[in-house]
């Protein structure tokens, strides 16, 4: 019956992620939003499938465990020691802001303190879970509203230790404890200590002698052991599992074994993650949430307003630029995960009653379903117009250009064909829609232009009538059709000249009659594979030929298939009979052996393939 048990219950996990995260994804809502409502669905509040949310919580937290030791691996010690002031600086005023005011509102409605500054430094955590996995799902981690959200929720996860030994102090118990308080505190940094000048001593040594046993599936239970033994070291101590892990990745940032970690972790953090995720939903008391909602709406509304106000504040302090500024107020004004572990720390040394505690889980369980559909929300209709807001700042054309060439798009692709121009003498007219980078590319003396090039009066502006050339450089695929449509509907005699950015980019341009296409990575990925050839023992002539005749060969396949792009089936066939066909070429032409006449003729051929 245990196995039917277990059995039953992944059945119903795996079921509800399946359905709910594709079809969330489908809505635009991301797949959060898709494991909270599965959650909430097959929960006790749903269809009752499971009851126990408690109990999957404590396991699915591990999620959360994982993903900071990755993200710890990615930051070398000097780097980590880089951040130490927007850790340390910005976290300590995103916190003891936040808390401050959720006191002094609490106040006026006659809380005791106590029990306003307890729930207040709960309130003010976010969610580490929600907050790195939405960065992560948008690879926004590397951007500077990536790296303040870091670097918040690391301060935060420091920030337990206090807050832990603090509880006691606030309860009626308070003398009792004290001792006990403090004495928690100094034992955690004692095991901070010892993780690091230990694992620095230990960890790497441990993990040579465990990859000598040339057992991948032993690396990878080493791999597991690494984490789950620090999170154990960690939770003894009373601290944050997910600080332990982090700075257990940190010390193993300039590892040799750093990758195959990394590709170890990440299956077990993702299906975690999602677990986690579905507990939150399960764990939300709709009791506590219907019996009184009024209050339950209040606690949630203000206390997003208020963290909303000190993120906006720090947001333009920093500063962080417009565009990103709602994303990195809205993944901190949340509740967090640790706060229902301050919640129920703070019940059990009476310094609130249950029935508030479950009041503050609610509301914190609640403000993290409301983040990824404000998130959606912020996506669909505040970005376009902070994206136009931002682009206003620079002027269009504003009289006629004559230039020979028009340049539409200004990224690295269409600066190498510019810079081959002005070399010669030929001064192009260049447009480019992101603004910053009309601002970097003006400050090297470049006349750039800022403007959407599929706007047909903006083309008119910029000599289309009279330019011989249009260089087609848009990263975006959709764009670069359309403006192909546009070209050859009103200006016939403009001649382009495209950059593919794939086969499939590469066959819809090839439809609508452009002549030159390159794809924009084909031959320098060319030019790489001689160097590979050479490095192998080729002659120097012998890898040029052979990566010439290649490159012909593969544009004569790209013409034949190019009729049937639509037809999956035909082209997967044509690909396989071209590679035959190739092989069975190569193969021949290393048993010739007069290299001189298969040079001759793979030379031949070179004009033919640029043309």
């Amino acid at each position: 019956m245990e196995h039917a048990n277990w059995l039953t219950t992944g059945l119903i996990y795996l079921a509800a992620a399946v359905i709910a995260v594709p079809l969330a994804r489908a809505l635009g809502l991301g797949s959060i939003i898709g494991y909270l409502a599965a959650g909430i669905v097959i929960g006790p509040w749903g269809l009752a499938l499971v009851t126990d949310a408690q109990t999957i919580l404590s396991v699915a937290e591990f999620g959360v465990v994982l993903m900071l030791f990755l993200i710890g691996m990615e930051l070398e010690p000097r780097r980590l020691w880089a951040m130490r002031r927007p850790i340390f600086g910005w976290g300590a005023v995103q916190m003891g802001a936040s808390a401050a005011l959720m006191v002094a509102l609490a106040a006026t409605f006659g809380v005791p303190w106590p029990v306003a500054l307890a729930a207040a430094l709960g309130l003010a955590l976010s969610s580490t879970a929600i907050g790195l996995a939405v960065l992560g799902e948008r690879n926004a981690l590397p951007t500077p509203a990536g790296q303040g959200v870091l670097a918040i929720a690391l301060f935060q996860d420091v920030a337990a230790i206090p807050i832990l030994a603090l509880l006691p102090l606030l309860g009626t118990q308070a003398a009792a404890a004290a001792g006990g308080g403090w004495l928690g505190a100094a034992k955690a940094v004692a095991v901070i200590a010892a993780l690091l000048f230990g694992g620095r001593l230990l960890l790497r040594p441990a993990l040579r002698w465990i990859a000598r046993s040339r057992t991948p599936e032993i690396f990878t239970a080493a791999s597991l052991l690494l984490v789950v033994a620090t999170a154990a070291l960690m939770h003894a101590a009373g601290l944050s599992m997910a600080l332990g892990a982090f700075l257990a990745g940190v010390l193993l940032a300039e590892s040799e074994y750093r990758r195959e970690l990394e590709t170890d972790l990440e299956p077990f953090k993702g299906l975690l993650l999602g677990l986690f995720f579905i507990a939150v939903g399960m764990g939300i008391d709709f009791a506590v949430v219907f019996a009184r909602p009024g209050l339950v709406a209040a606690i949630v509304l203000g206390f997003l307003a208020l963290k909303t106000l000190v993120l906006l504040a720090m947001a333009r302090a920093m500063p962080l630029p417009l565009a990103e500024r709602p994303l990195f107020t809205i993944l901190l004004a949340q509740g967090g995960e640790f706060g229902f572990v301050v919640f129920q720390a703070a019940q059990g040394a009476a310094v609130f009653d249950a029935p508030t505690a479950s009041l503050l889980v609610a509301s914190v369980a609640l403000s993290m379903l409301v983040t990824p559909l404000a998130l959606a929300a912020v996506d669909r209709w505040l970005m376009p117009r902070l994206a136009a807001r931002g682009a206003a700042a620079l002027p269009e054309i504003d009289e006629p250009q004559d230039g020979p060439v028009i340049i539409a798009g200004f990224g690295r692709y269409g600066q190498i064909i510019g810079r081959l121009l002005m070399a010669n003498g030929i001064q192009p007219t260049v447009l480019e829609h992101d603004s910053e980078q009309v601002e970097g590319v003006r400050r090297f003396g470049w006349r750039a232009f800022y403007g959407d090039a599929t706007r047909l009066d903006l083309l008119r502006m910029a000599g289309a009538d009279k330019a011989r050339v249009l260089v087609l450089a848009l990263d975006d695929l959709e764009r670069s059709l359309a403006l192909v449509d546009l070209v050859h509907q009103h200006f016939p005699r403009l001649q382009v000249v495209a950059r593919a950015r794939n086969v499939q980019h590469w066959y819809q341009l090839q439809q609508r009659g452009v002549a030159h296409i390159e794809r924009e990575t084909f031959d320098s990925a060319l030019m790489s594979g001689r160097s590979v050839l050479e490095l192998m023992g080729f002659e120097r002539h012998q890898a040029r030929n052979l990566a010439l005749r290649f490159r012909r060969h593969n544009l004569e396949q790209l013409a034949e298939a190019a009729p049937h792009f639509k037809d999956e089936s035909k082209l997967i066939a044509l690909a396989k009979i071209g590679r035959q066909q190739m092989e069975q070429f190569m193969a021949d032409e290393r048993q010739r052996k007069d290299g001189g006449a298969a040079g001759e003729d793979v030379a031949g051929g070179e004009g033919d393939a640029r043309q």
